[in-house]
């Protein structure tokens, strides 16, 4: 059976929780029934749109753009701080609320996640059935709305929860794209920013039809391998699937919010490297050793999206995870600025499991133990004098420019 993929996003998450919280203690008007946003302190480099009503849509007004242009176009403008303790109680909420609909959950971030529908088919007439009830059901336990797109593919799903909203249900199936997704314009493709969505309009690539039908290896000379992706994307491919794991084996991630955005590749390895060095060492601390890695990145306009790649053998090593997660970061970058970068380990075994060593370790044997003495040798001396004991040259200018969480 051809697996069914659902896409479930919170309408305007920060606005609507916050709105709710605030009617909860009395408030006399809904903040998504009014031109309104929630946006950060202006002195902390967060004096931006991070969600906005639907009234609001209406003067123009985007999420990621700066406050003070956001009040340019609407000078009656309501704005509210986030709540970021909030926001998390809400999201534990939301997806404690949809791990009893289905286990099969992946959450990519505090508002939206994929959930594998295939698993719970059977108690269901039909998808769309399923997604109006739990739409409905989010609603009335709640108070707020989410779009629930349905494909049998994720890419393409995500795709669909992002038509027409708020609170509704939308198919993207893959022989639907044709008539549903090639007529849009290529901004409204999934990881196609406005730099990437420059470079196609050079190419007179105007719709995700265009991209669909243009030459894949023309795409890639011109945009490396986010060009191949998009077409991909644009074709519907993504053999992606929904990585639900069991609490006890999450894995073990780290994530990096920049003190400037990252314009380029160069600017963004730094980070990558202290996080690599972090999460390989929390996994030799817990003696285990890691069978896939994830990278998430989150853009300036708080796009965050997410690519993953599993090992031949498991690791625990700061320079294999380090050279995946450049590897993953050119795949994915879809050459936006970058304001947040994360790296996340899953599938853990423990390290006293034999290792399968690969075809390279098995030919290069000194350099595999080299490397493993190595990282012996920096956890015992950071262990006794602290994680600043031992810095990488590479990092010395950076120490103070990312703050980790």
């Amino acid at each position: 059976m051809q697996s069914i993929i659902f896409h479930i996003d919170v309408n305007s998450a920060y606005l609507s929780w916050t709105a709710l919280e605030q009617l909860k203690k009395g408030a006399y008007q809904d903040l998504r029934q009014i031109p309104a946003i929630i946006g950060g302190d202006m002195e902390k480099r967060h004096g931006v749109v991070l969600a906005k009503s639907i009234p609001a849509k209406k003067y123009g007004i985007q999420t990621g753009e700066p406050v003070v242009n956001a009040f340019r176009k609407c000078p009656s403008l309501v704005m509210a701080a986030p709540d970021h303790t909030l926001y998390a109680q809400r999201s534990r909420e939301f997806m404690s609320y949809l791990l009893q609909i289905c286990p099969d959950i992946e959450q990519v971030s505090v508002d939206e996640c994929y959930m594998d529908y295939t698993p719970v088919s059977e108690n269901y007439t039909s998808p769309e059935i399923c997604a109006d009830m739990i739409r409905q059901n989010i609603l009335k336990q709640f108070g707020f709305t989410v779009n629930i797109g349905i494909s049998d593919r994720k890419v393409l799903a995500k795709m669909a929860s992002d038509f027409k909203k708020p609170n509704l249900t939308h198919t993207l199936y893959l022989a639907e794209i044709e008539k549903k997704m090639w007529p849009l314009p290529v901004s409204s493709l999934y990881m196609c920013g406005k730099s990437s969505q420059e470079a196609l309009k050079k190419l007179e690539i105007l719709t995700i039809g265009d991209l669909a039908h243009s030459d894949p290896e023309i795409l890639q000379s011109h945009m490396k391998s986010h060009g191949r992706l998009l077409w991909e994307y644009a074709n519907g491919i993504d053999r992606s699937t929904v990585l639900s794991e069991p609490a006890k084996a999450k894995g073990i991630g780290n994530s990096i919010t920049l003190a400037q955005d990252a314009l380029t590749p160069d600017q963004a390895r730094p980070a990558l490297l202290s996080l690599a060095e972090s999460v390989a060492s929390r996994l030799r601390a817990k003696g285990q050793r890691a069978m896939m890695e994830t990278i998430e990145i989150k853009y300036a306009d708080f796009q965050t999206v997410s690519h993953q790649t599993s090992f031949p053998s498991p690791v625990d090593s700061d320079q294999i995870i380090y050279e995946t997660a450049c590897k993953l970061f050119d795949e994915t970058w879809n050459r936006s600025p970058v304001r947040l970068l994360g790296i996340r380990t899953a599938k853990l075994v423990q390290t006293s499991e034999p290792v399968q060593l690969t075809l390279f370790d098995l030919t290069q044997p000194e350099r595999f133990e080299k490397q493993h003495k190595l990282n012996e040798a920096i956890d015992t001396i950071r262990k006794k004098y602290g994680e600043k004991a031992i810095v990488r040259g590479s990092l010395l200018s950076k120490n103070n420019e990312f703050q980790k969480h």
